[in-house]
């Protein structure tokens, strides 16, 4: 197949993106006339990640989009010429220029599906030079996405079901491919959304965020907005001023909830404001920059209040600091009573959004019954896999020409079984997997698909 003009396809990898040796056996192969030899190779792991019982099979549709756009280009082929041998027989080269994968056969796990060890992830077959050659860039797409899918998804059970967890660790991921990668895969494990604007543009990935503690900082309170005014959300009558309105509410939030606060920071509410009237439908407050009590939770309260008399409702606040669980657990307390002095029953809802650097041990703290944590931002724990920084995944040749291959060394656990096979899922009475084992044939009910690249 021709190679795909998406942009997103050319994303996926390129063909270089590859060790030496590679290259240096495709030439053997060439040399020896085994070039075009059918060859089979399996790609799989041999235990599962973080020392779970489980991991998610990732990365097939990168595979698939690299596969289709696999091309040596003529600046590929000059350089690889520039570091194999000088005497290289230029037919050599007029071969490479001419690959494609338009003979290569994938049988894989479908994305996103229970993956153990041994058991392939990715079944390649086709001429054995190409694919020796897509060795490495397969283990490349496939190995992290399914370790940060896994990891995502390892996230998602500790947080249970009903908390919402946001994928937020595009600034401490390894480069822009590997956060593309990490909030593309996170998602797939399942979290709800990603802060990566181009995991949304690209991928599809539902994206989330709204303001940091340097947009609040900013303002010093003696800022005045160009239009303060704000419409109520009926579209009906006049605009109010909702700074005014906001001081007013102050009062009242100061005078009647017990905060026993002075004067909360003016800039921090005009930052409220500004915030507010840009976004008055998905309002929400980062409370800790100054002091959640003594000023970010009274100007929340003052600013929703505001949009509540017009019509709107805050979409929520954020913690970035602190004890997040005692913290929400209280700011809930706070909520609840101005709903019911203020006569407005939403405000009950608010959403509580966390964030700080949360590991499994604060997620599973957050999730415990009781939380008031709605949404729960992490960034470094998922992004970098901090328990174990790779799946280990590995490709090993198991036919060539339709006669079993195997690799036998003095570590067993290194060793290989040959052939072309398939794998089968032994259910419980439960429904659920008990082990798998791998044998002759083709027709796989672990759920493997065919894919002609």
């Amino acid at each position: 197949m021709a190679a795909e003009q998406d942009p997103e396809a050319r994303a996926a990898a390129r063909p270089l993106l590859t060790d030496l040796y590679q290259a240096t056996m495709a030439l053997g192969y060439w040399r020896a006339g085994r070039a075009r030899d059918a060859a089979e190779f399996e790609l799989f792991f041999r235990r599962c990640p973080f020392g779970g019982a489980f991991a998610l099979a990732a990365g097939l549709r990168d595979c698939v989009r690299f596969l289709r756009a696999f091309r040596l280009r003529d600046a590929d082929v000059q350089f690889l010429a520039s570091v194999l041998p000088p005497d290289t027989d230029p037919a050599f080269f007029e071969h490479l220029r001419a690959l494609d994968c338009s003979e290569v056969t994938v049988r894989a796990l479908p994305e996103g599906s229970l993956a153990f060890p041994g058991v392939p992830l990715l079944q390649v077959s086709g001429p054995l030079l190409v694919v020796q050659l897509l060795e490495t860039p397969l283990l490349c797409l496939v190995s992290y996405a399914s370790l940060v899918a896994t990891n995502a998804a390892r996230l998602r059970l500790i947080a249970g079901p009903e908390k919402r967890l946001l994928e937020m660790g595009l600034r401490r991921a390894q480069g822009p491919d590997g956060g593309l990668t990490a909030s593309t895969y996170s998602y797939l494990g399942g979290f709800d959304s990603s802060s990566n604007v181009l995991a949304g543009q690209l991928r599809g990935v539902p994206v989330a965020g709204t303001l940091a503690h340097s947009f609040v900082t900013s303002f010093s309170g003696s800022e005045v907005p160009p239009d303060p005014m704000l419409a109520p959300a009926a579209g009906e009558g006049p605009g109010v001023d909702l700074a005014a309105k906001a001081q007013v509410w102050l009062e009242q939030v100061c005078a009647h909830l017990g905060l026993g606060v002075q004067e909360p920071h003016p800039g921090e509410r005009a930052a409220f404001v500004a915030y507010a009237l840009a976004f008055p439908r998905a309002f929400q407050g980062l409370l800790d920059s100054y002091s959640v009590w003594r000023s970010g939770l009274p100007n929340f309260l003052a600013v929703a209040l505001a949009l509540g008399e017009l019509g709107y409702r805050a979409a929520g606040v954020r913690l970035d600091s602190g004890d997040l669980l005692q913290q929400a657990q209280e700011i809930r307390k706070v909520f609840r009573a101005a709903a019911a002095r203020f006569q407005v029953p939403w405000l009950e809802s608010v959403l509580i959004v966390v964030s700080n650097n949360i590991d499994e041990e604060a997620l599973a703290r957050l999730a415990q019954e009781g939380s008031e944590v709605n949404v729960i931002g992490i960034g470094t724990s998922v992004v970098t896999c901090p328990q174990q920084p790779s799946l280990g995944g590995v490709y090993k040749l198991v036919a060539v020409g339709g006669q079993p291959r195997m690799k036998l060394t003095e570590d067993p656990e290194k060793q290989t079984l040959p052939g072309s096979k398939a794998a089968f899922r032994l259910l419980g009475s439960d429904g659920g997997a008990v082990r798998e084992a791998a044998g002759p044939g083709e027709q796989s009910v672990c759920g493997a698909v065919p894919l002609r690249v």
